[in-house]
């Protein structure tokens, strides 16, 4: 039972005693016509800017302005090895080791060039699993690896459904899949934090259960990464990409995460894609050696990455480090768990929460689903100023982010709510 209670008082009260309160007023939330705060739920979907990240992004402005190519090696902050600037604060927010992280690409590419590595067909043992209601860049990425290497992709791709009438997906279903064509899957890739749902999987788990199997496993995070604790190295899991703009704040299209275990970090055997960023950094520029693989992630790279855009991820990542992560997590629990308690306490038929009611099989996003598949309910949300986002056929996804929602938002929400409900 929460300590929960109904009324706006409450709901002050609660954001005079949160220590992270402060963190909101660093980011630029979005307004209306007349100059009033929207409020702003879809940080699964585009986090808020930080109001610190034109400034980062300017200091590679005047750098480049005033030093040309030289930036490279004399910028305040050298180009050359700008990556490495993000890799300790991001290896802090996935759980990993700074070795087995890297920020590059985009999401749907890292995920293709961990595949290259990682998915290794045979003739008995070629088939794909994922989750059934998977993101459908994922599902359309493994399809497309299963018919690069010449399989059926109908025929390849297992399935792991939520049972009849009901919405998440169960593990008992996946250990009987497993049992059933474990020696036929050759990987297995989920969704960290599933897109629809908001259901964050039980990594290690599954990490265990697509060993024993002898499957690689490997994790989509890009709707867990900065919103729950993925203890990435301590899952086991071969490998995990995610992107940056969601929870992580980084801006529309930013670059993405890579993490590879380290028990993979020098094995050079190992199928990859190769460029020159992924070459010895000791010899890199002596143009005439013949590739020298650079243990860990970072020999996952092929070019060299766009600094506007890492600029943007740091200056996040720096909020992050600041706020620490933990007391964030903490936080998200606060807020998704008194608002959930507060729509539940709306007692209408017309809404269900289809997340895990467990804080710990979900983050701070809540899918409420809506009886009919009625859009004209998130439409007039819009209309009253929630910013949240719809999913085909019936979900409203709605994520009181810790960074820069409050608890005020969350009542806010739910009040407009009520009062279109009520109407």
């Amino acid at each position: 039972m929460s300590n929960y209670k109904l009324g706006l008082d409450y709901a002050k009260q609660q954001d005079t005693l949160d220590p992270l309160s402060q963190y909101r007023q660093q980011f630029h939330i979005p307004k209306d016509n007349l100059g009033n705060e929207l409020i702003y739920m879809t940080g699964n979907s585009l986090g808020l800017q930080p109001k610190v990240t034109k400034d980062y992004i300017n200091q590679e402005l005047l750098d480049w302005a005033n030093l040309g190519v030289d930036g490279h090696t004399h910028g305040k902050n050298p180009w050359l090895h700008y990556h490495e600037f993000l890799t300790e604060n991001m290896a802090k927010i996935v759980g990993a080791k700074p070795l087995e992280v890297v920020v590059m690409n985009s999401l749907t590419a890292n995920l293709h060039f961990m595949m290259v590595s990682f998915y290794k067909p045979t003739p008995q043992r070629y088939k794909i699993l994922i989750e059934a209601d998977a993101f459908p860049s994922d599902k359309y990425a493994v399809e497309s690896q299963l018919r690069h290497h010449g399989y059926d992709d109908n025929e390849g791709l297992i399935l792991w459904k939520a049972r009849q009438g009901e919405e998440l997906a169960n593990y008992e279903d996946l250990e009987a899949i497993l049992n059933e064509h474990g020696n036929e899957i050759a990987m297995v890739m989920i969704g960290g934090v599933n897109y629809y749902t908001g259901q964050f999987f039980d990594l290690k788990r599954i990490a265990n259960l697509g060993h024993a199997h002898g499957c690689v496993v490997g994790f989509d995070c890009a709707h867990g990464a900065g919103n729950v604790q993925l203890n990435l190295h301590d899952s086991g899991a071969d490998f995990a990409v995610w992107c940056s703009y969601k929870y992580l704040n980084s801006g529309p299209g930013s670059l993405s995460g890579a993490f590879v275990h380290e028990r993979h970090a020098h094995n050079k055997d190992l199928n990859r894609f190769t460029g020159w960023w992924s070459h010895n950094k000791q010899t890199r520029f002596k143009m005439r050696d013949e590739f020298d693989q650079l243990p860990g992630a970072e020999g996952w790279q092929l070019s060299n990455p766009p600094i506007l855009s890492m600029a943007a991820i740091r200056a996040s990542l720096d909020v992050f480090e600041t706020a620490g992560f933990d007391k964030l997590c903490d936080k998200s629990k606060q807020l998704t768990g008194y608002f959930e308690f507060l729509i539940n306490a709306l007692n209408n038929s017309d809404i269900k929460i289809i997340t895990p009611s467990n804080p710990n099989e979900r983050g701070c996003q809540l899918s409420i689903q809506v009886k009919n598949a009625e859009k004209s309910l998130h439409d007039k949300l819009t209309q009253a100023g929630v910013v949240t986002d719809w999913r085909e056929p019936d979900v409203i996804r709605c994520a009181p982010v810790p960074l820069y929602n409050s608890f005020l938002d969350v009542y806010e929400f739910v009040e407009r709510l009520k009062n279109i409900l009520d109407g």
